[in-house]
């Protein structure tokens, strides 16, 4: 028996027989061509046929999946006619002679390793798109069919197997049997990626980057996978099948009960209705929220635009990824927090001078108030989207009424601006305050005048209350978030917020936390937002509890009660 600890991509556990895959990373000839125009003119046919491919394969993707999964070829195709990939591939060939597959293959190298080396995540991921567009590219070039996926043989008894393989493309893993495939394997790949999502969408257990563990000479062998833990069990004994057997019997029976929750009402047995928002912090969050049946977007992190650019987000860049969000959710809430940089989100073009303790210091609100020229420009987008879907602006950070008074002032002039230049939005866009700290709490009737609604932010509400900082290992026995004085203040935050007739949610990790699901229900919790995965086992726990109180009357574009 041989243990492997890979990184979980897609959750469920399999057990079969493993089908080695080939690794489809075939080394291209460089060849010296005779005519460069032609070779130019062979690789644009090549590429136009490859944007017709994806097209097909976009279309049997929406059949199966729908539009939101069918989207990333979308984003494939846009890769193949992408101007600076285009121009890069033609260079070469008239440059340096060099036939097209060599040129596609050197170029999409050069892009994949740009992404590689950027130290976002989501980004990082995107290395492997580029190599599978342009992989398809090369395969047209060389009088393929466009046919990628190949797969392994049959394996086991009944034919299932579970697939080993140096790296999955997209087009490669939707093209998957899965009467024939259990899950699979990879050496390389993201959480992030594309296939690890349809992974995820497809229902098949995955594990990837187990990296040197990668051995053709498993063909053939039993394997347990654990795509929720990442861990890889090759020739398991037979305690150790019988132990995933019981597992995986208990997760197919857990996934059939969040089946039957799905389009359920979040409210408790004696009929008290919760709302059940999910935390995302990229437009392509969405996907996840929206496959977890979220009733609304509960906070979206919109510093993520500023933390994955280079330079300043422009207006019309953040319009996009809003209008994006707003849409794509329809009639749901969008509560989209403002900037939220400083303390432990720093971003080198902001020139934040250094500070001792960041996360007391110069951040979020206060960087919105005292540099009013890029709050205007985030708000002139948020303000603009708004004209697309239910999208709400909510403040962090804040200490004062001044500070929410100052805020509205500067919406206010936008506002006007906006409509001097004849510029749609909504007129009535709701706004909120993130309570996270004491000083928030402890004004919180005085802010519940000014605001539609509160979220409580757990996570800095914690840090600021029991003066614990979160960054530091060394406080984990101290900064304990079901510490009385923490649970107290979100109750005084909701008593408030209700005593006003404004609702009261949270948004922290706390909302996420099973054990306190009855305490916030009995506190008066009107809506919980926690990460997409977490929202249908709460509703679960949710519609499993009675909580014996009144639902508080509540005004201002609160979750509806009915």
């Amino acid at each position: 028996m041989r243990t492997i600890r890979g990184v979980g991509a897609s959750s469920g556990i399999a057990i079969g027989e493993i089908a080695v895959r080939g690794d489809a990373g075939r080394a291209v000839e460089r060849r010296l061509i005779d005519d460069p125009t032609a070779e130019v003119a062979r690789f644009r046919a090549a590429r136009d046929a490859a944007v017709t491919q994806l097209g097909r394969l976009r279309d049997r993707v929406e059949d199966e999946f729908g539009d939101d999964k069918a989207s990333l070829f979308d984003a494939h195709r846009m890769m193949l006619r992408d101007p600076g990939y285009t121009a890069g591939i033609e260079k070469l060939i008239t440059s340096e002679g060099v036939n097209a597959e060599f040129a596609v293959d050197a170029v999409a190298e050069r892009f994949a390793a740009m992404f590689a080396a950027m130290d976002d995540s989501y980004m990082r991921a995107r290395a492997a798109d580029v190599r599978d567009v342009s992989r398809r590219v090369i395969d047209v070039l060389e009088g393929g069919s466009g046919d990628m996926a190949g797969g392994g043989g049959s394996h086991g008894d009944d034919g299932r197997h579970i697939i080993l393989a140096e790296d999955l493309a997209p087009s490669e893993t939707v093209r998957l049997d899965r009467s024939a495939v259990l899950g699979f394997v990879t050496a390389g790949g993201s959480a992030n990626s594309h296939t690890a999502i349809l992974a995820r969408t497809m229902g098949l257990p995955a594990v990837i980057g187990i990296g040197d563990a990668f051995d053709t000479a498993d063909d053939g062998h039993v394997a347990v996978i654990d795509g929720t833990s990442g861990m890889v069990v090759i020739d398991p004994d037979e305690a150790t099948l019988a132990e995933y057997r019981g597992r995986k019997a208990k997760y197919e029976d857990h996934l059939r009960l969040l089946r039957e929750l799905k389009g359920r009402s979040t409210e408790t047995r004696d009929g008290r209705k919760i709302r059940l928002y999910a935390n995302i912090g990229r437009p392509s969050d969405v996907t996840a929220a929206l496959a977890n049946d979220a009733e609304g977007i509960g906070l979206f992190r919109s510093e993520f635009l500023y933390l994955e650019s280079e330079d300043w987000p422009t207006e019309e860049f953040q319009f996009e990824a809003y209008r994006q969000v707003a849409r794509r959710m329809g009639d749901r809430p969008v509560i989209i927090r403002t900037l939220d940089i400083g303390a432990d989100k720093r971003v080198g073009y902001f020139d934040l001078e250094h500070e001792d303790n960041p996360a007391l210091g110069y951040r979020a609100i206060r960087i919105c108030l005292t540099r009013p020229e890029i709050f205007r420009v985030q708000l002139r987008a948020l303000l603009r989207a708004s004209a697309y879907g239910n999208i709400a602006i909510m403040l962090p950070m804040i200490t004062s009424v001044q500070e929410v008074r100052d805020a509205k002032r500067i919406i206010e002039e936008t506002k006007e601006e906006l409509r001097g230049e004849h510029i749609g939005f909504n007129e009535h866009i709701r706004m909120g305050i993130m309570i996270e700290t004491p000083a928030s709490v402890i004004m919180a009737d005085e802010l519940a005048a000014e605001a539609d609604f509160f979220s409580i932010g757990t996570n800095d509400l914690t840090q600021y209350t029991l003066a614990c900082d979160r960054q530091n290992p060394n406080l984990g026995r101290f900064a304990d978030p079901h510490s009385p004085a923490v649970l107290r203040m979100i109750r005084m935050a909701v008593e408030a917020a209700h005593r006003h007739g404004i609702w009261c949610g949270i948004c922290g990790e706390l909302g996420a936390d099973p054990s306190l699901t009855d305490l916030f229900l009995e506190i008066g919790i009107d809506e919980l937002s926690v990460p997409p995965a977490g929202i249908l086992p709460l509703r679960g726990a949710i519609r499993s509890s009675t909580v014996i109180r009144d639902s508080p009357v509540i005004r201002n574009g609160a979750p509806d009660p009915s």
